[in-house]
């Protein structure tokens, strides 16, 4: 956790570093003709904005003496997110950070995870003219977890880890990018896509989509699981913001994926709407979706009562999000 933790703080100060070096930067070019005694100056400014943002969303429930009975209980969420934008003249490149971690205690049984995020972006256009909206673009995003993932309320054997699973994508293509509605749509028909699994008990199994061991008729593996498995494929994202109402935002967040090499056709969706509400400049309430389907994540699930946990099929994956809590903005 120490190493996830000092790799992210890397990150982050030397983005805001490079950041706060070039925000306002001017470079002058002034040369002297002789012929007319006169002075050209040629200045160039590249700009640089950034959004910093810190959060907690809390709930607490508290009975005493209740005579219908309860269980105390208490939740939080604990949210960042970190943007460094550069844009000047045709050029864009965008970069984000989002960090999200949440807890729940409830009286007589253990603290169990209810969140769980690391993700990073990164975007890179070039546009031909100042008029045109779409961009010759490439992206890169990460995202993984920072803690072990249990199927509760087993909490001895994990069924995810820090790095498994850890995705990233890479590609190129072109994006829509609409500055008056907020909205951006990128196309790539050239992206990889990485799975990495770097705990071998979860390789071993092929959890994710990685090549399982090889086990002989014993059990008794001759090779273990790949720790890796890389896509190739096309990718679509769609990004879209609006203040439907005063002090109400509406964010739509959706990526599909479809490999080439295996079962193309076959799509992966990654889809989040959540509806952001302003109370004032420090108090904020959201509600939530989050979908996700992908077919190289198998669940886990005792089928026939024997106390194991079996690997069954993929499924669709849905997370639903009600919070009120305090924002800090800068």
């Amino acid at each position: 956790m120490k190493f996830q933790i000092l790799l992210l703080f890397f990150f982050f100060t030397s983005l805001n570093s490079l950041a706060s070096d070039f925000k306002y930067i001017a470079v002058n070019d002034t040369t002297a003709t002789a012929a007319k005694d006169t002075t050209v100056s040629d200045t160039m400014m590249m700009y640089w904005t950034e959004k910093n943002t810190f959060g907690v969303n809390l709930s607490e429930v508290a009975f005493v003496n209740w005579n219908s009975g309860g269980n105390n209980s208490v939740s939080a969420l604990f949210f960042s997110s970190f943007e460094r934008n550069f844009e000047k003249d045709l050029t864009m490149w965008k970069n984000s950070a989002s960090l999200r971690y949440g807890l729940n205690a409830q009286e007589g049984r253990e603290v169990r995870k209810t969140e769980d995020e690391i993700r990073l972006k990164s975007s890179f256009g070039f546009r031909k003219d100042s008029t045109s909206n779409w961009y010759y673009s490439g992206k890169f995003s990460f995202n993984t977890q920072f803690s072990n993932g249990y199927k509760y309320p087993d909490t001895e054997v994990p069924i995810s880890k820090f790095m498994a699973p850890g995705y990233t994508f890479l590609g190129a293509g072109t994006e829509y990018s609409d500055p008056v509605e907020d909205l951006t749509v990128y196309l790539s028909p050239i992206t990889f896509k990485s799975t990495f699994v770097l705990d071998q008990r979860l390789a071993d199994e092929g959890m994710f989509g990685v090549e399982p061991a090889v086990t002989d008729e014993l059990g008794n593996i001759l090779k273990e699981g790949e720790n890796l498995r890389t896509e190739f494929g096309f990718l679509v994202t769609s990004g879209f913001s609006k203040e439907v109402f005063d002090n109400i935002d509406l964010d739509n967040q959706l990526s599909l994926y479809s490999d080439y090499l295996n079962n193309f056709g076959n799509v992966d969706v990654d889809w989040q709407l959540n509806v952001n509400m302003k109370v004032n400049d420090f108090v904020k309430a959201n509600v939530g979706s989050h979908i996700r389907y992908d077919d190289d994540v198998k669940f886990k699930e005792d089928t026939n009562g024997d106390g194991k946990l079996e690997t069954s099929g993929p499924r669709l994956q849905l997370k639903q999000m009600l919070g009120v809590g305090v924002v800090y903005e800068f």
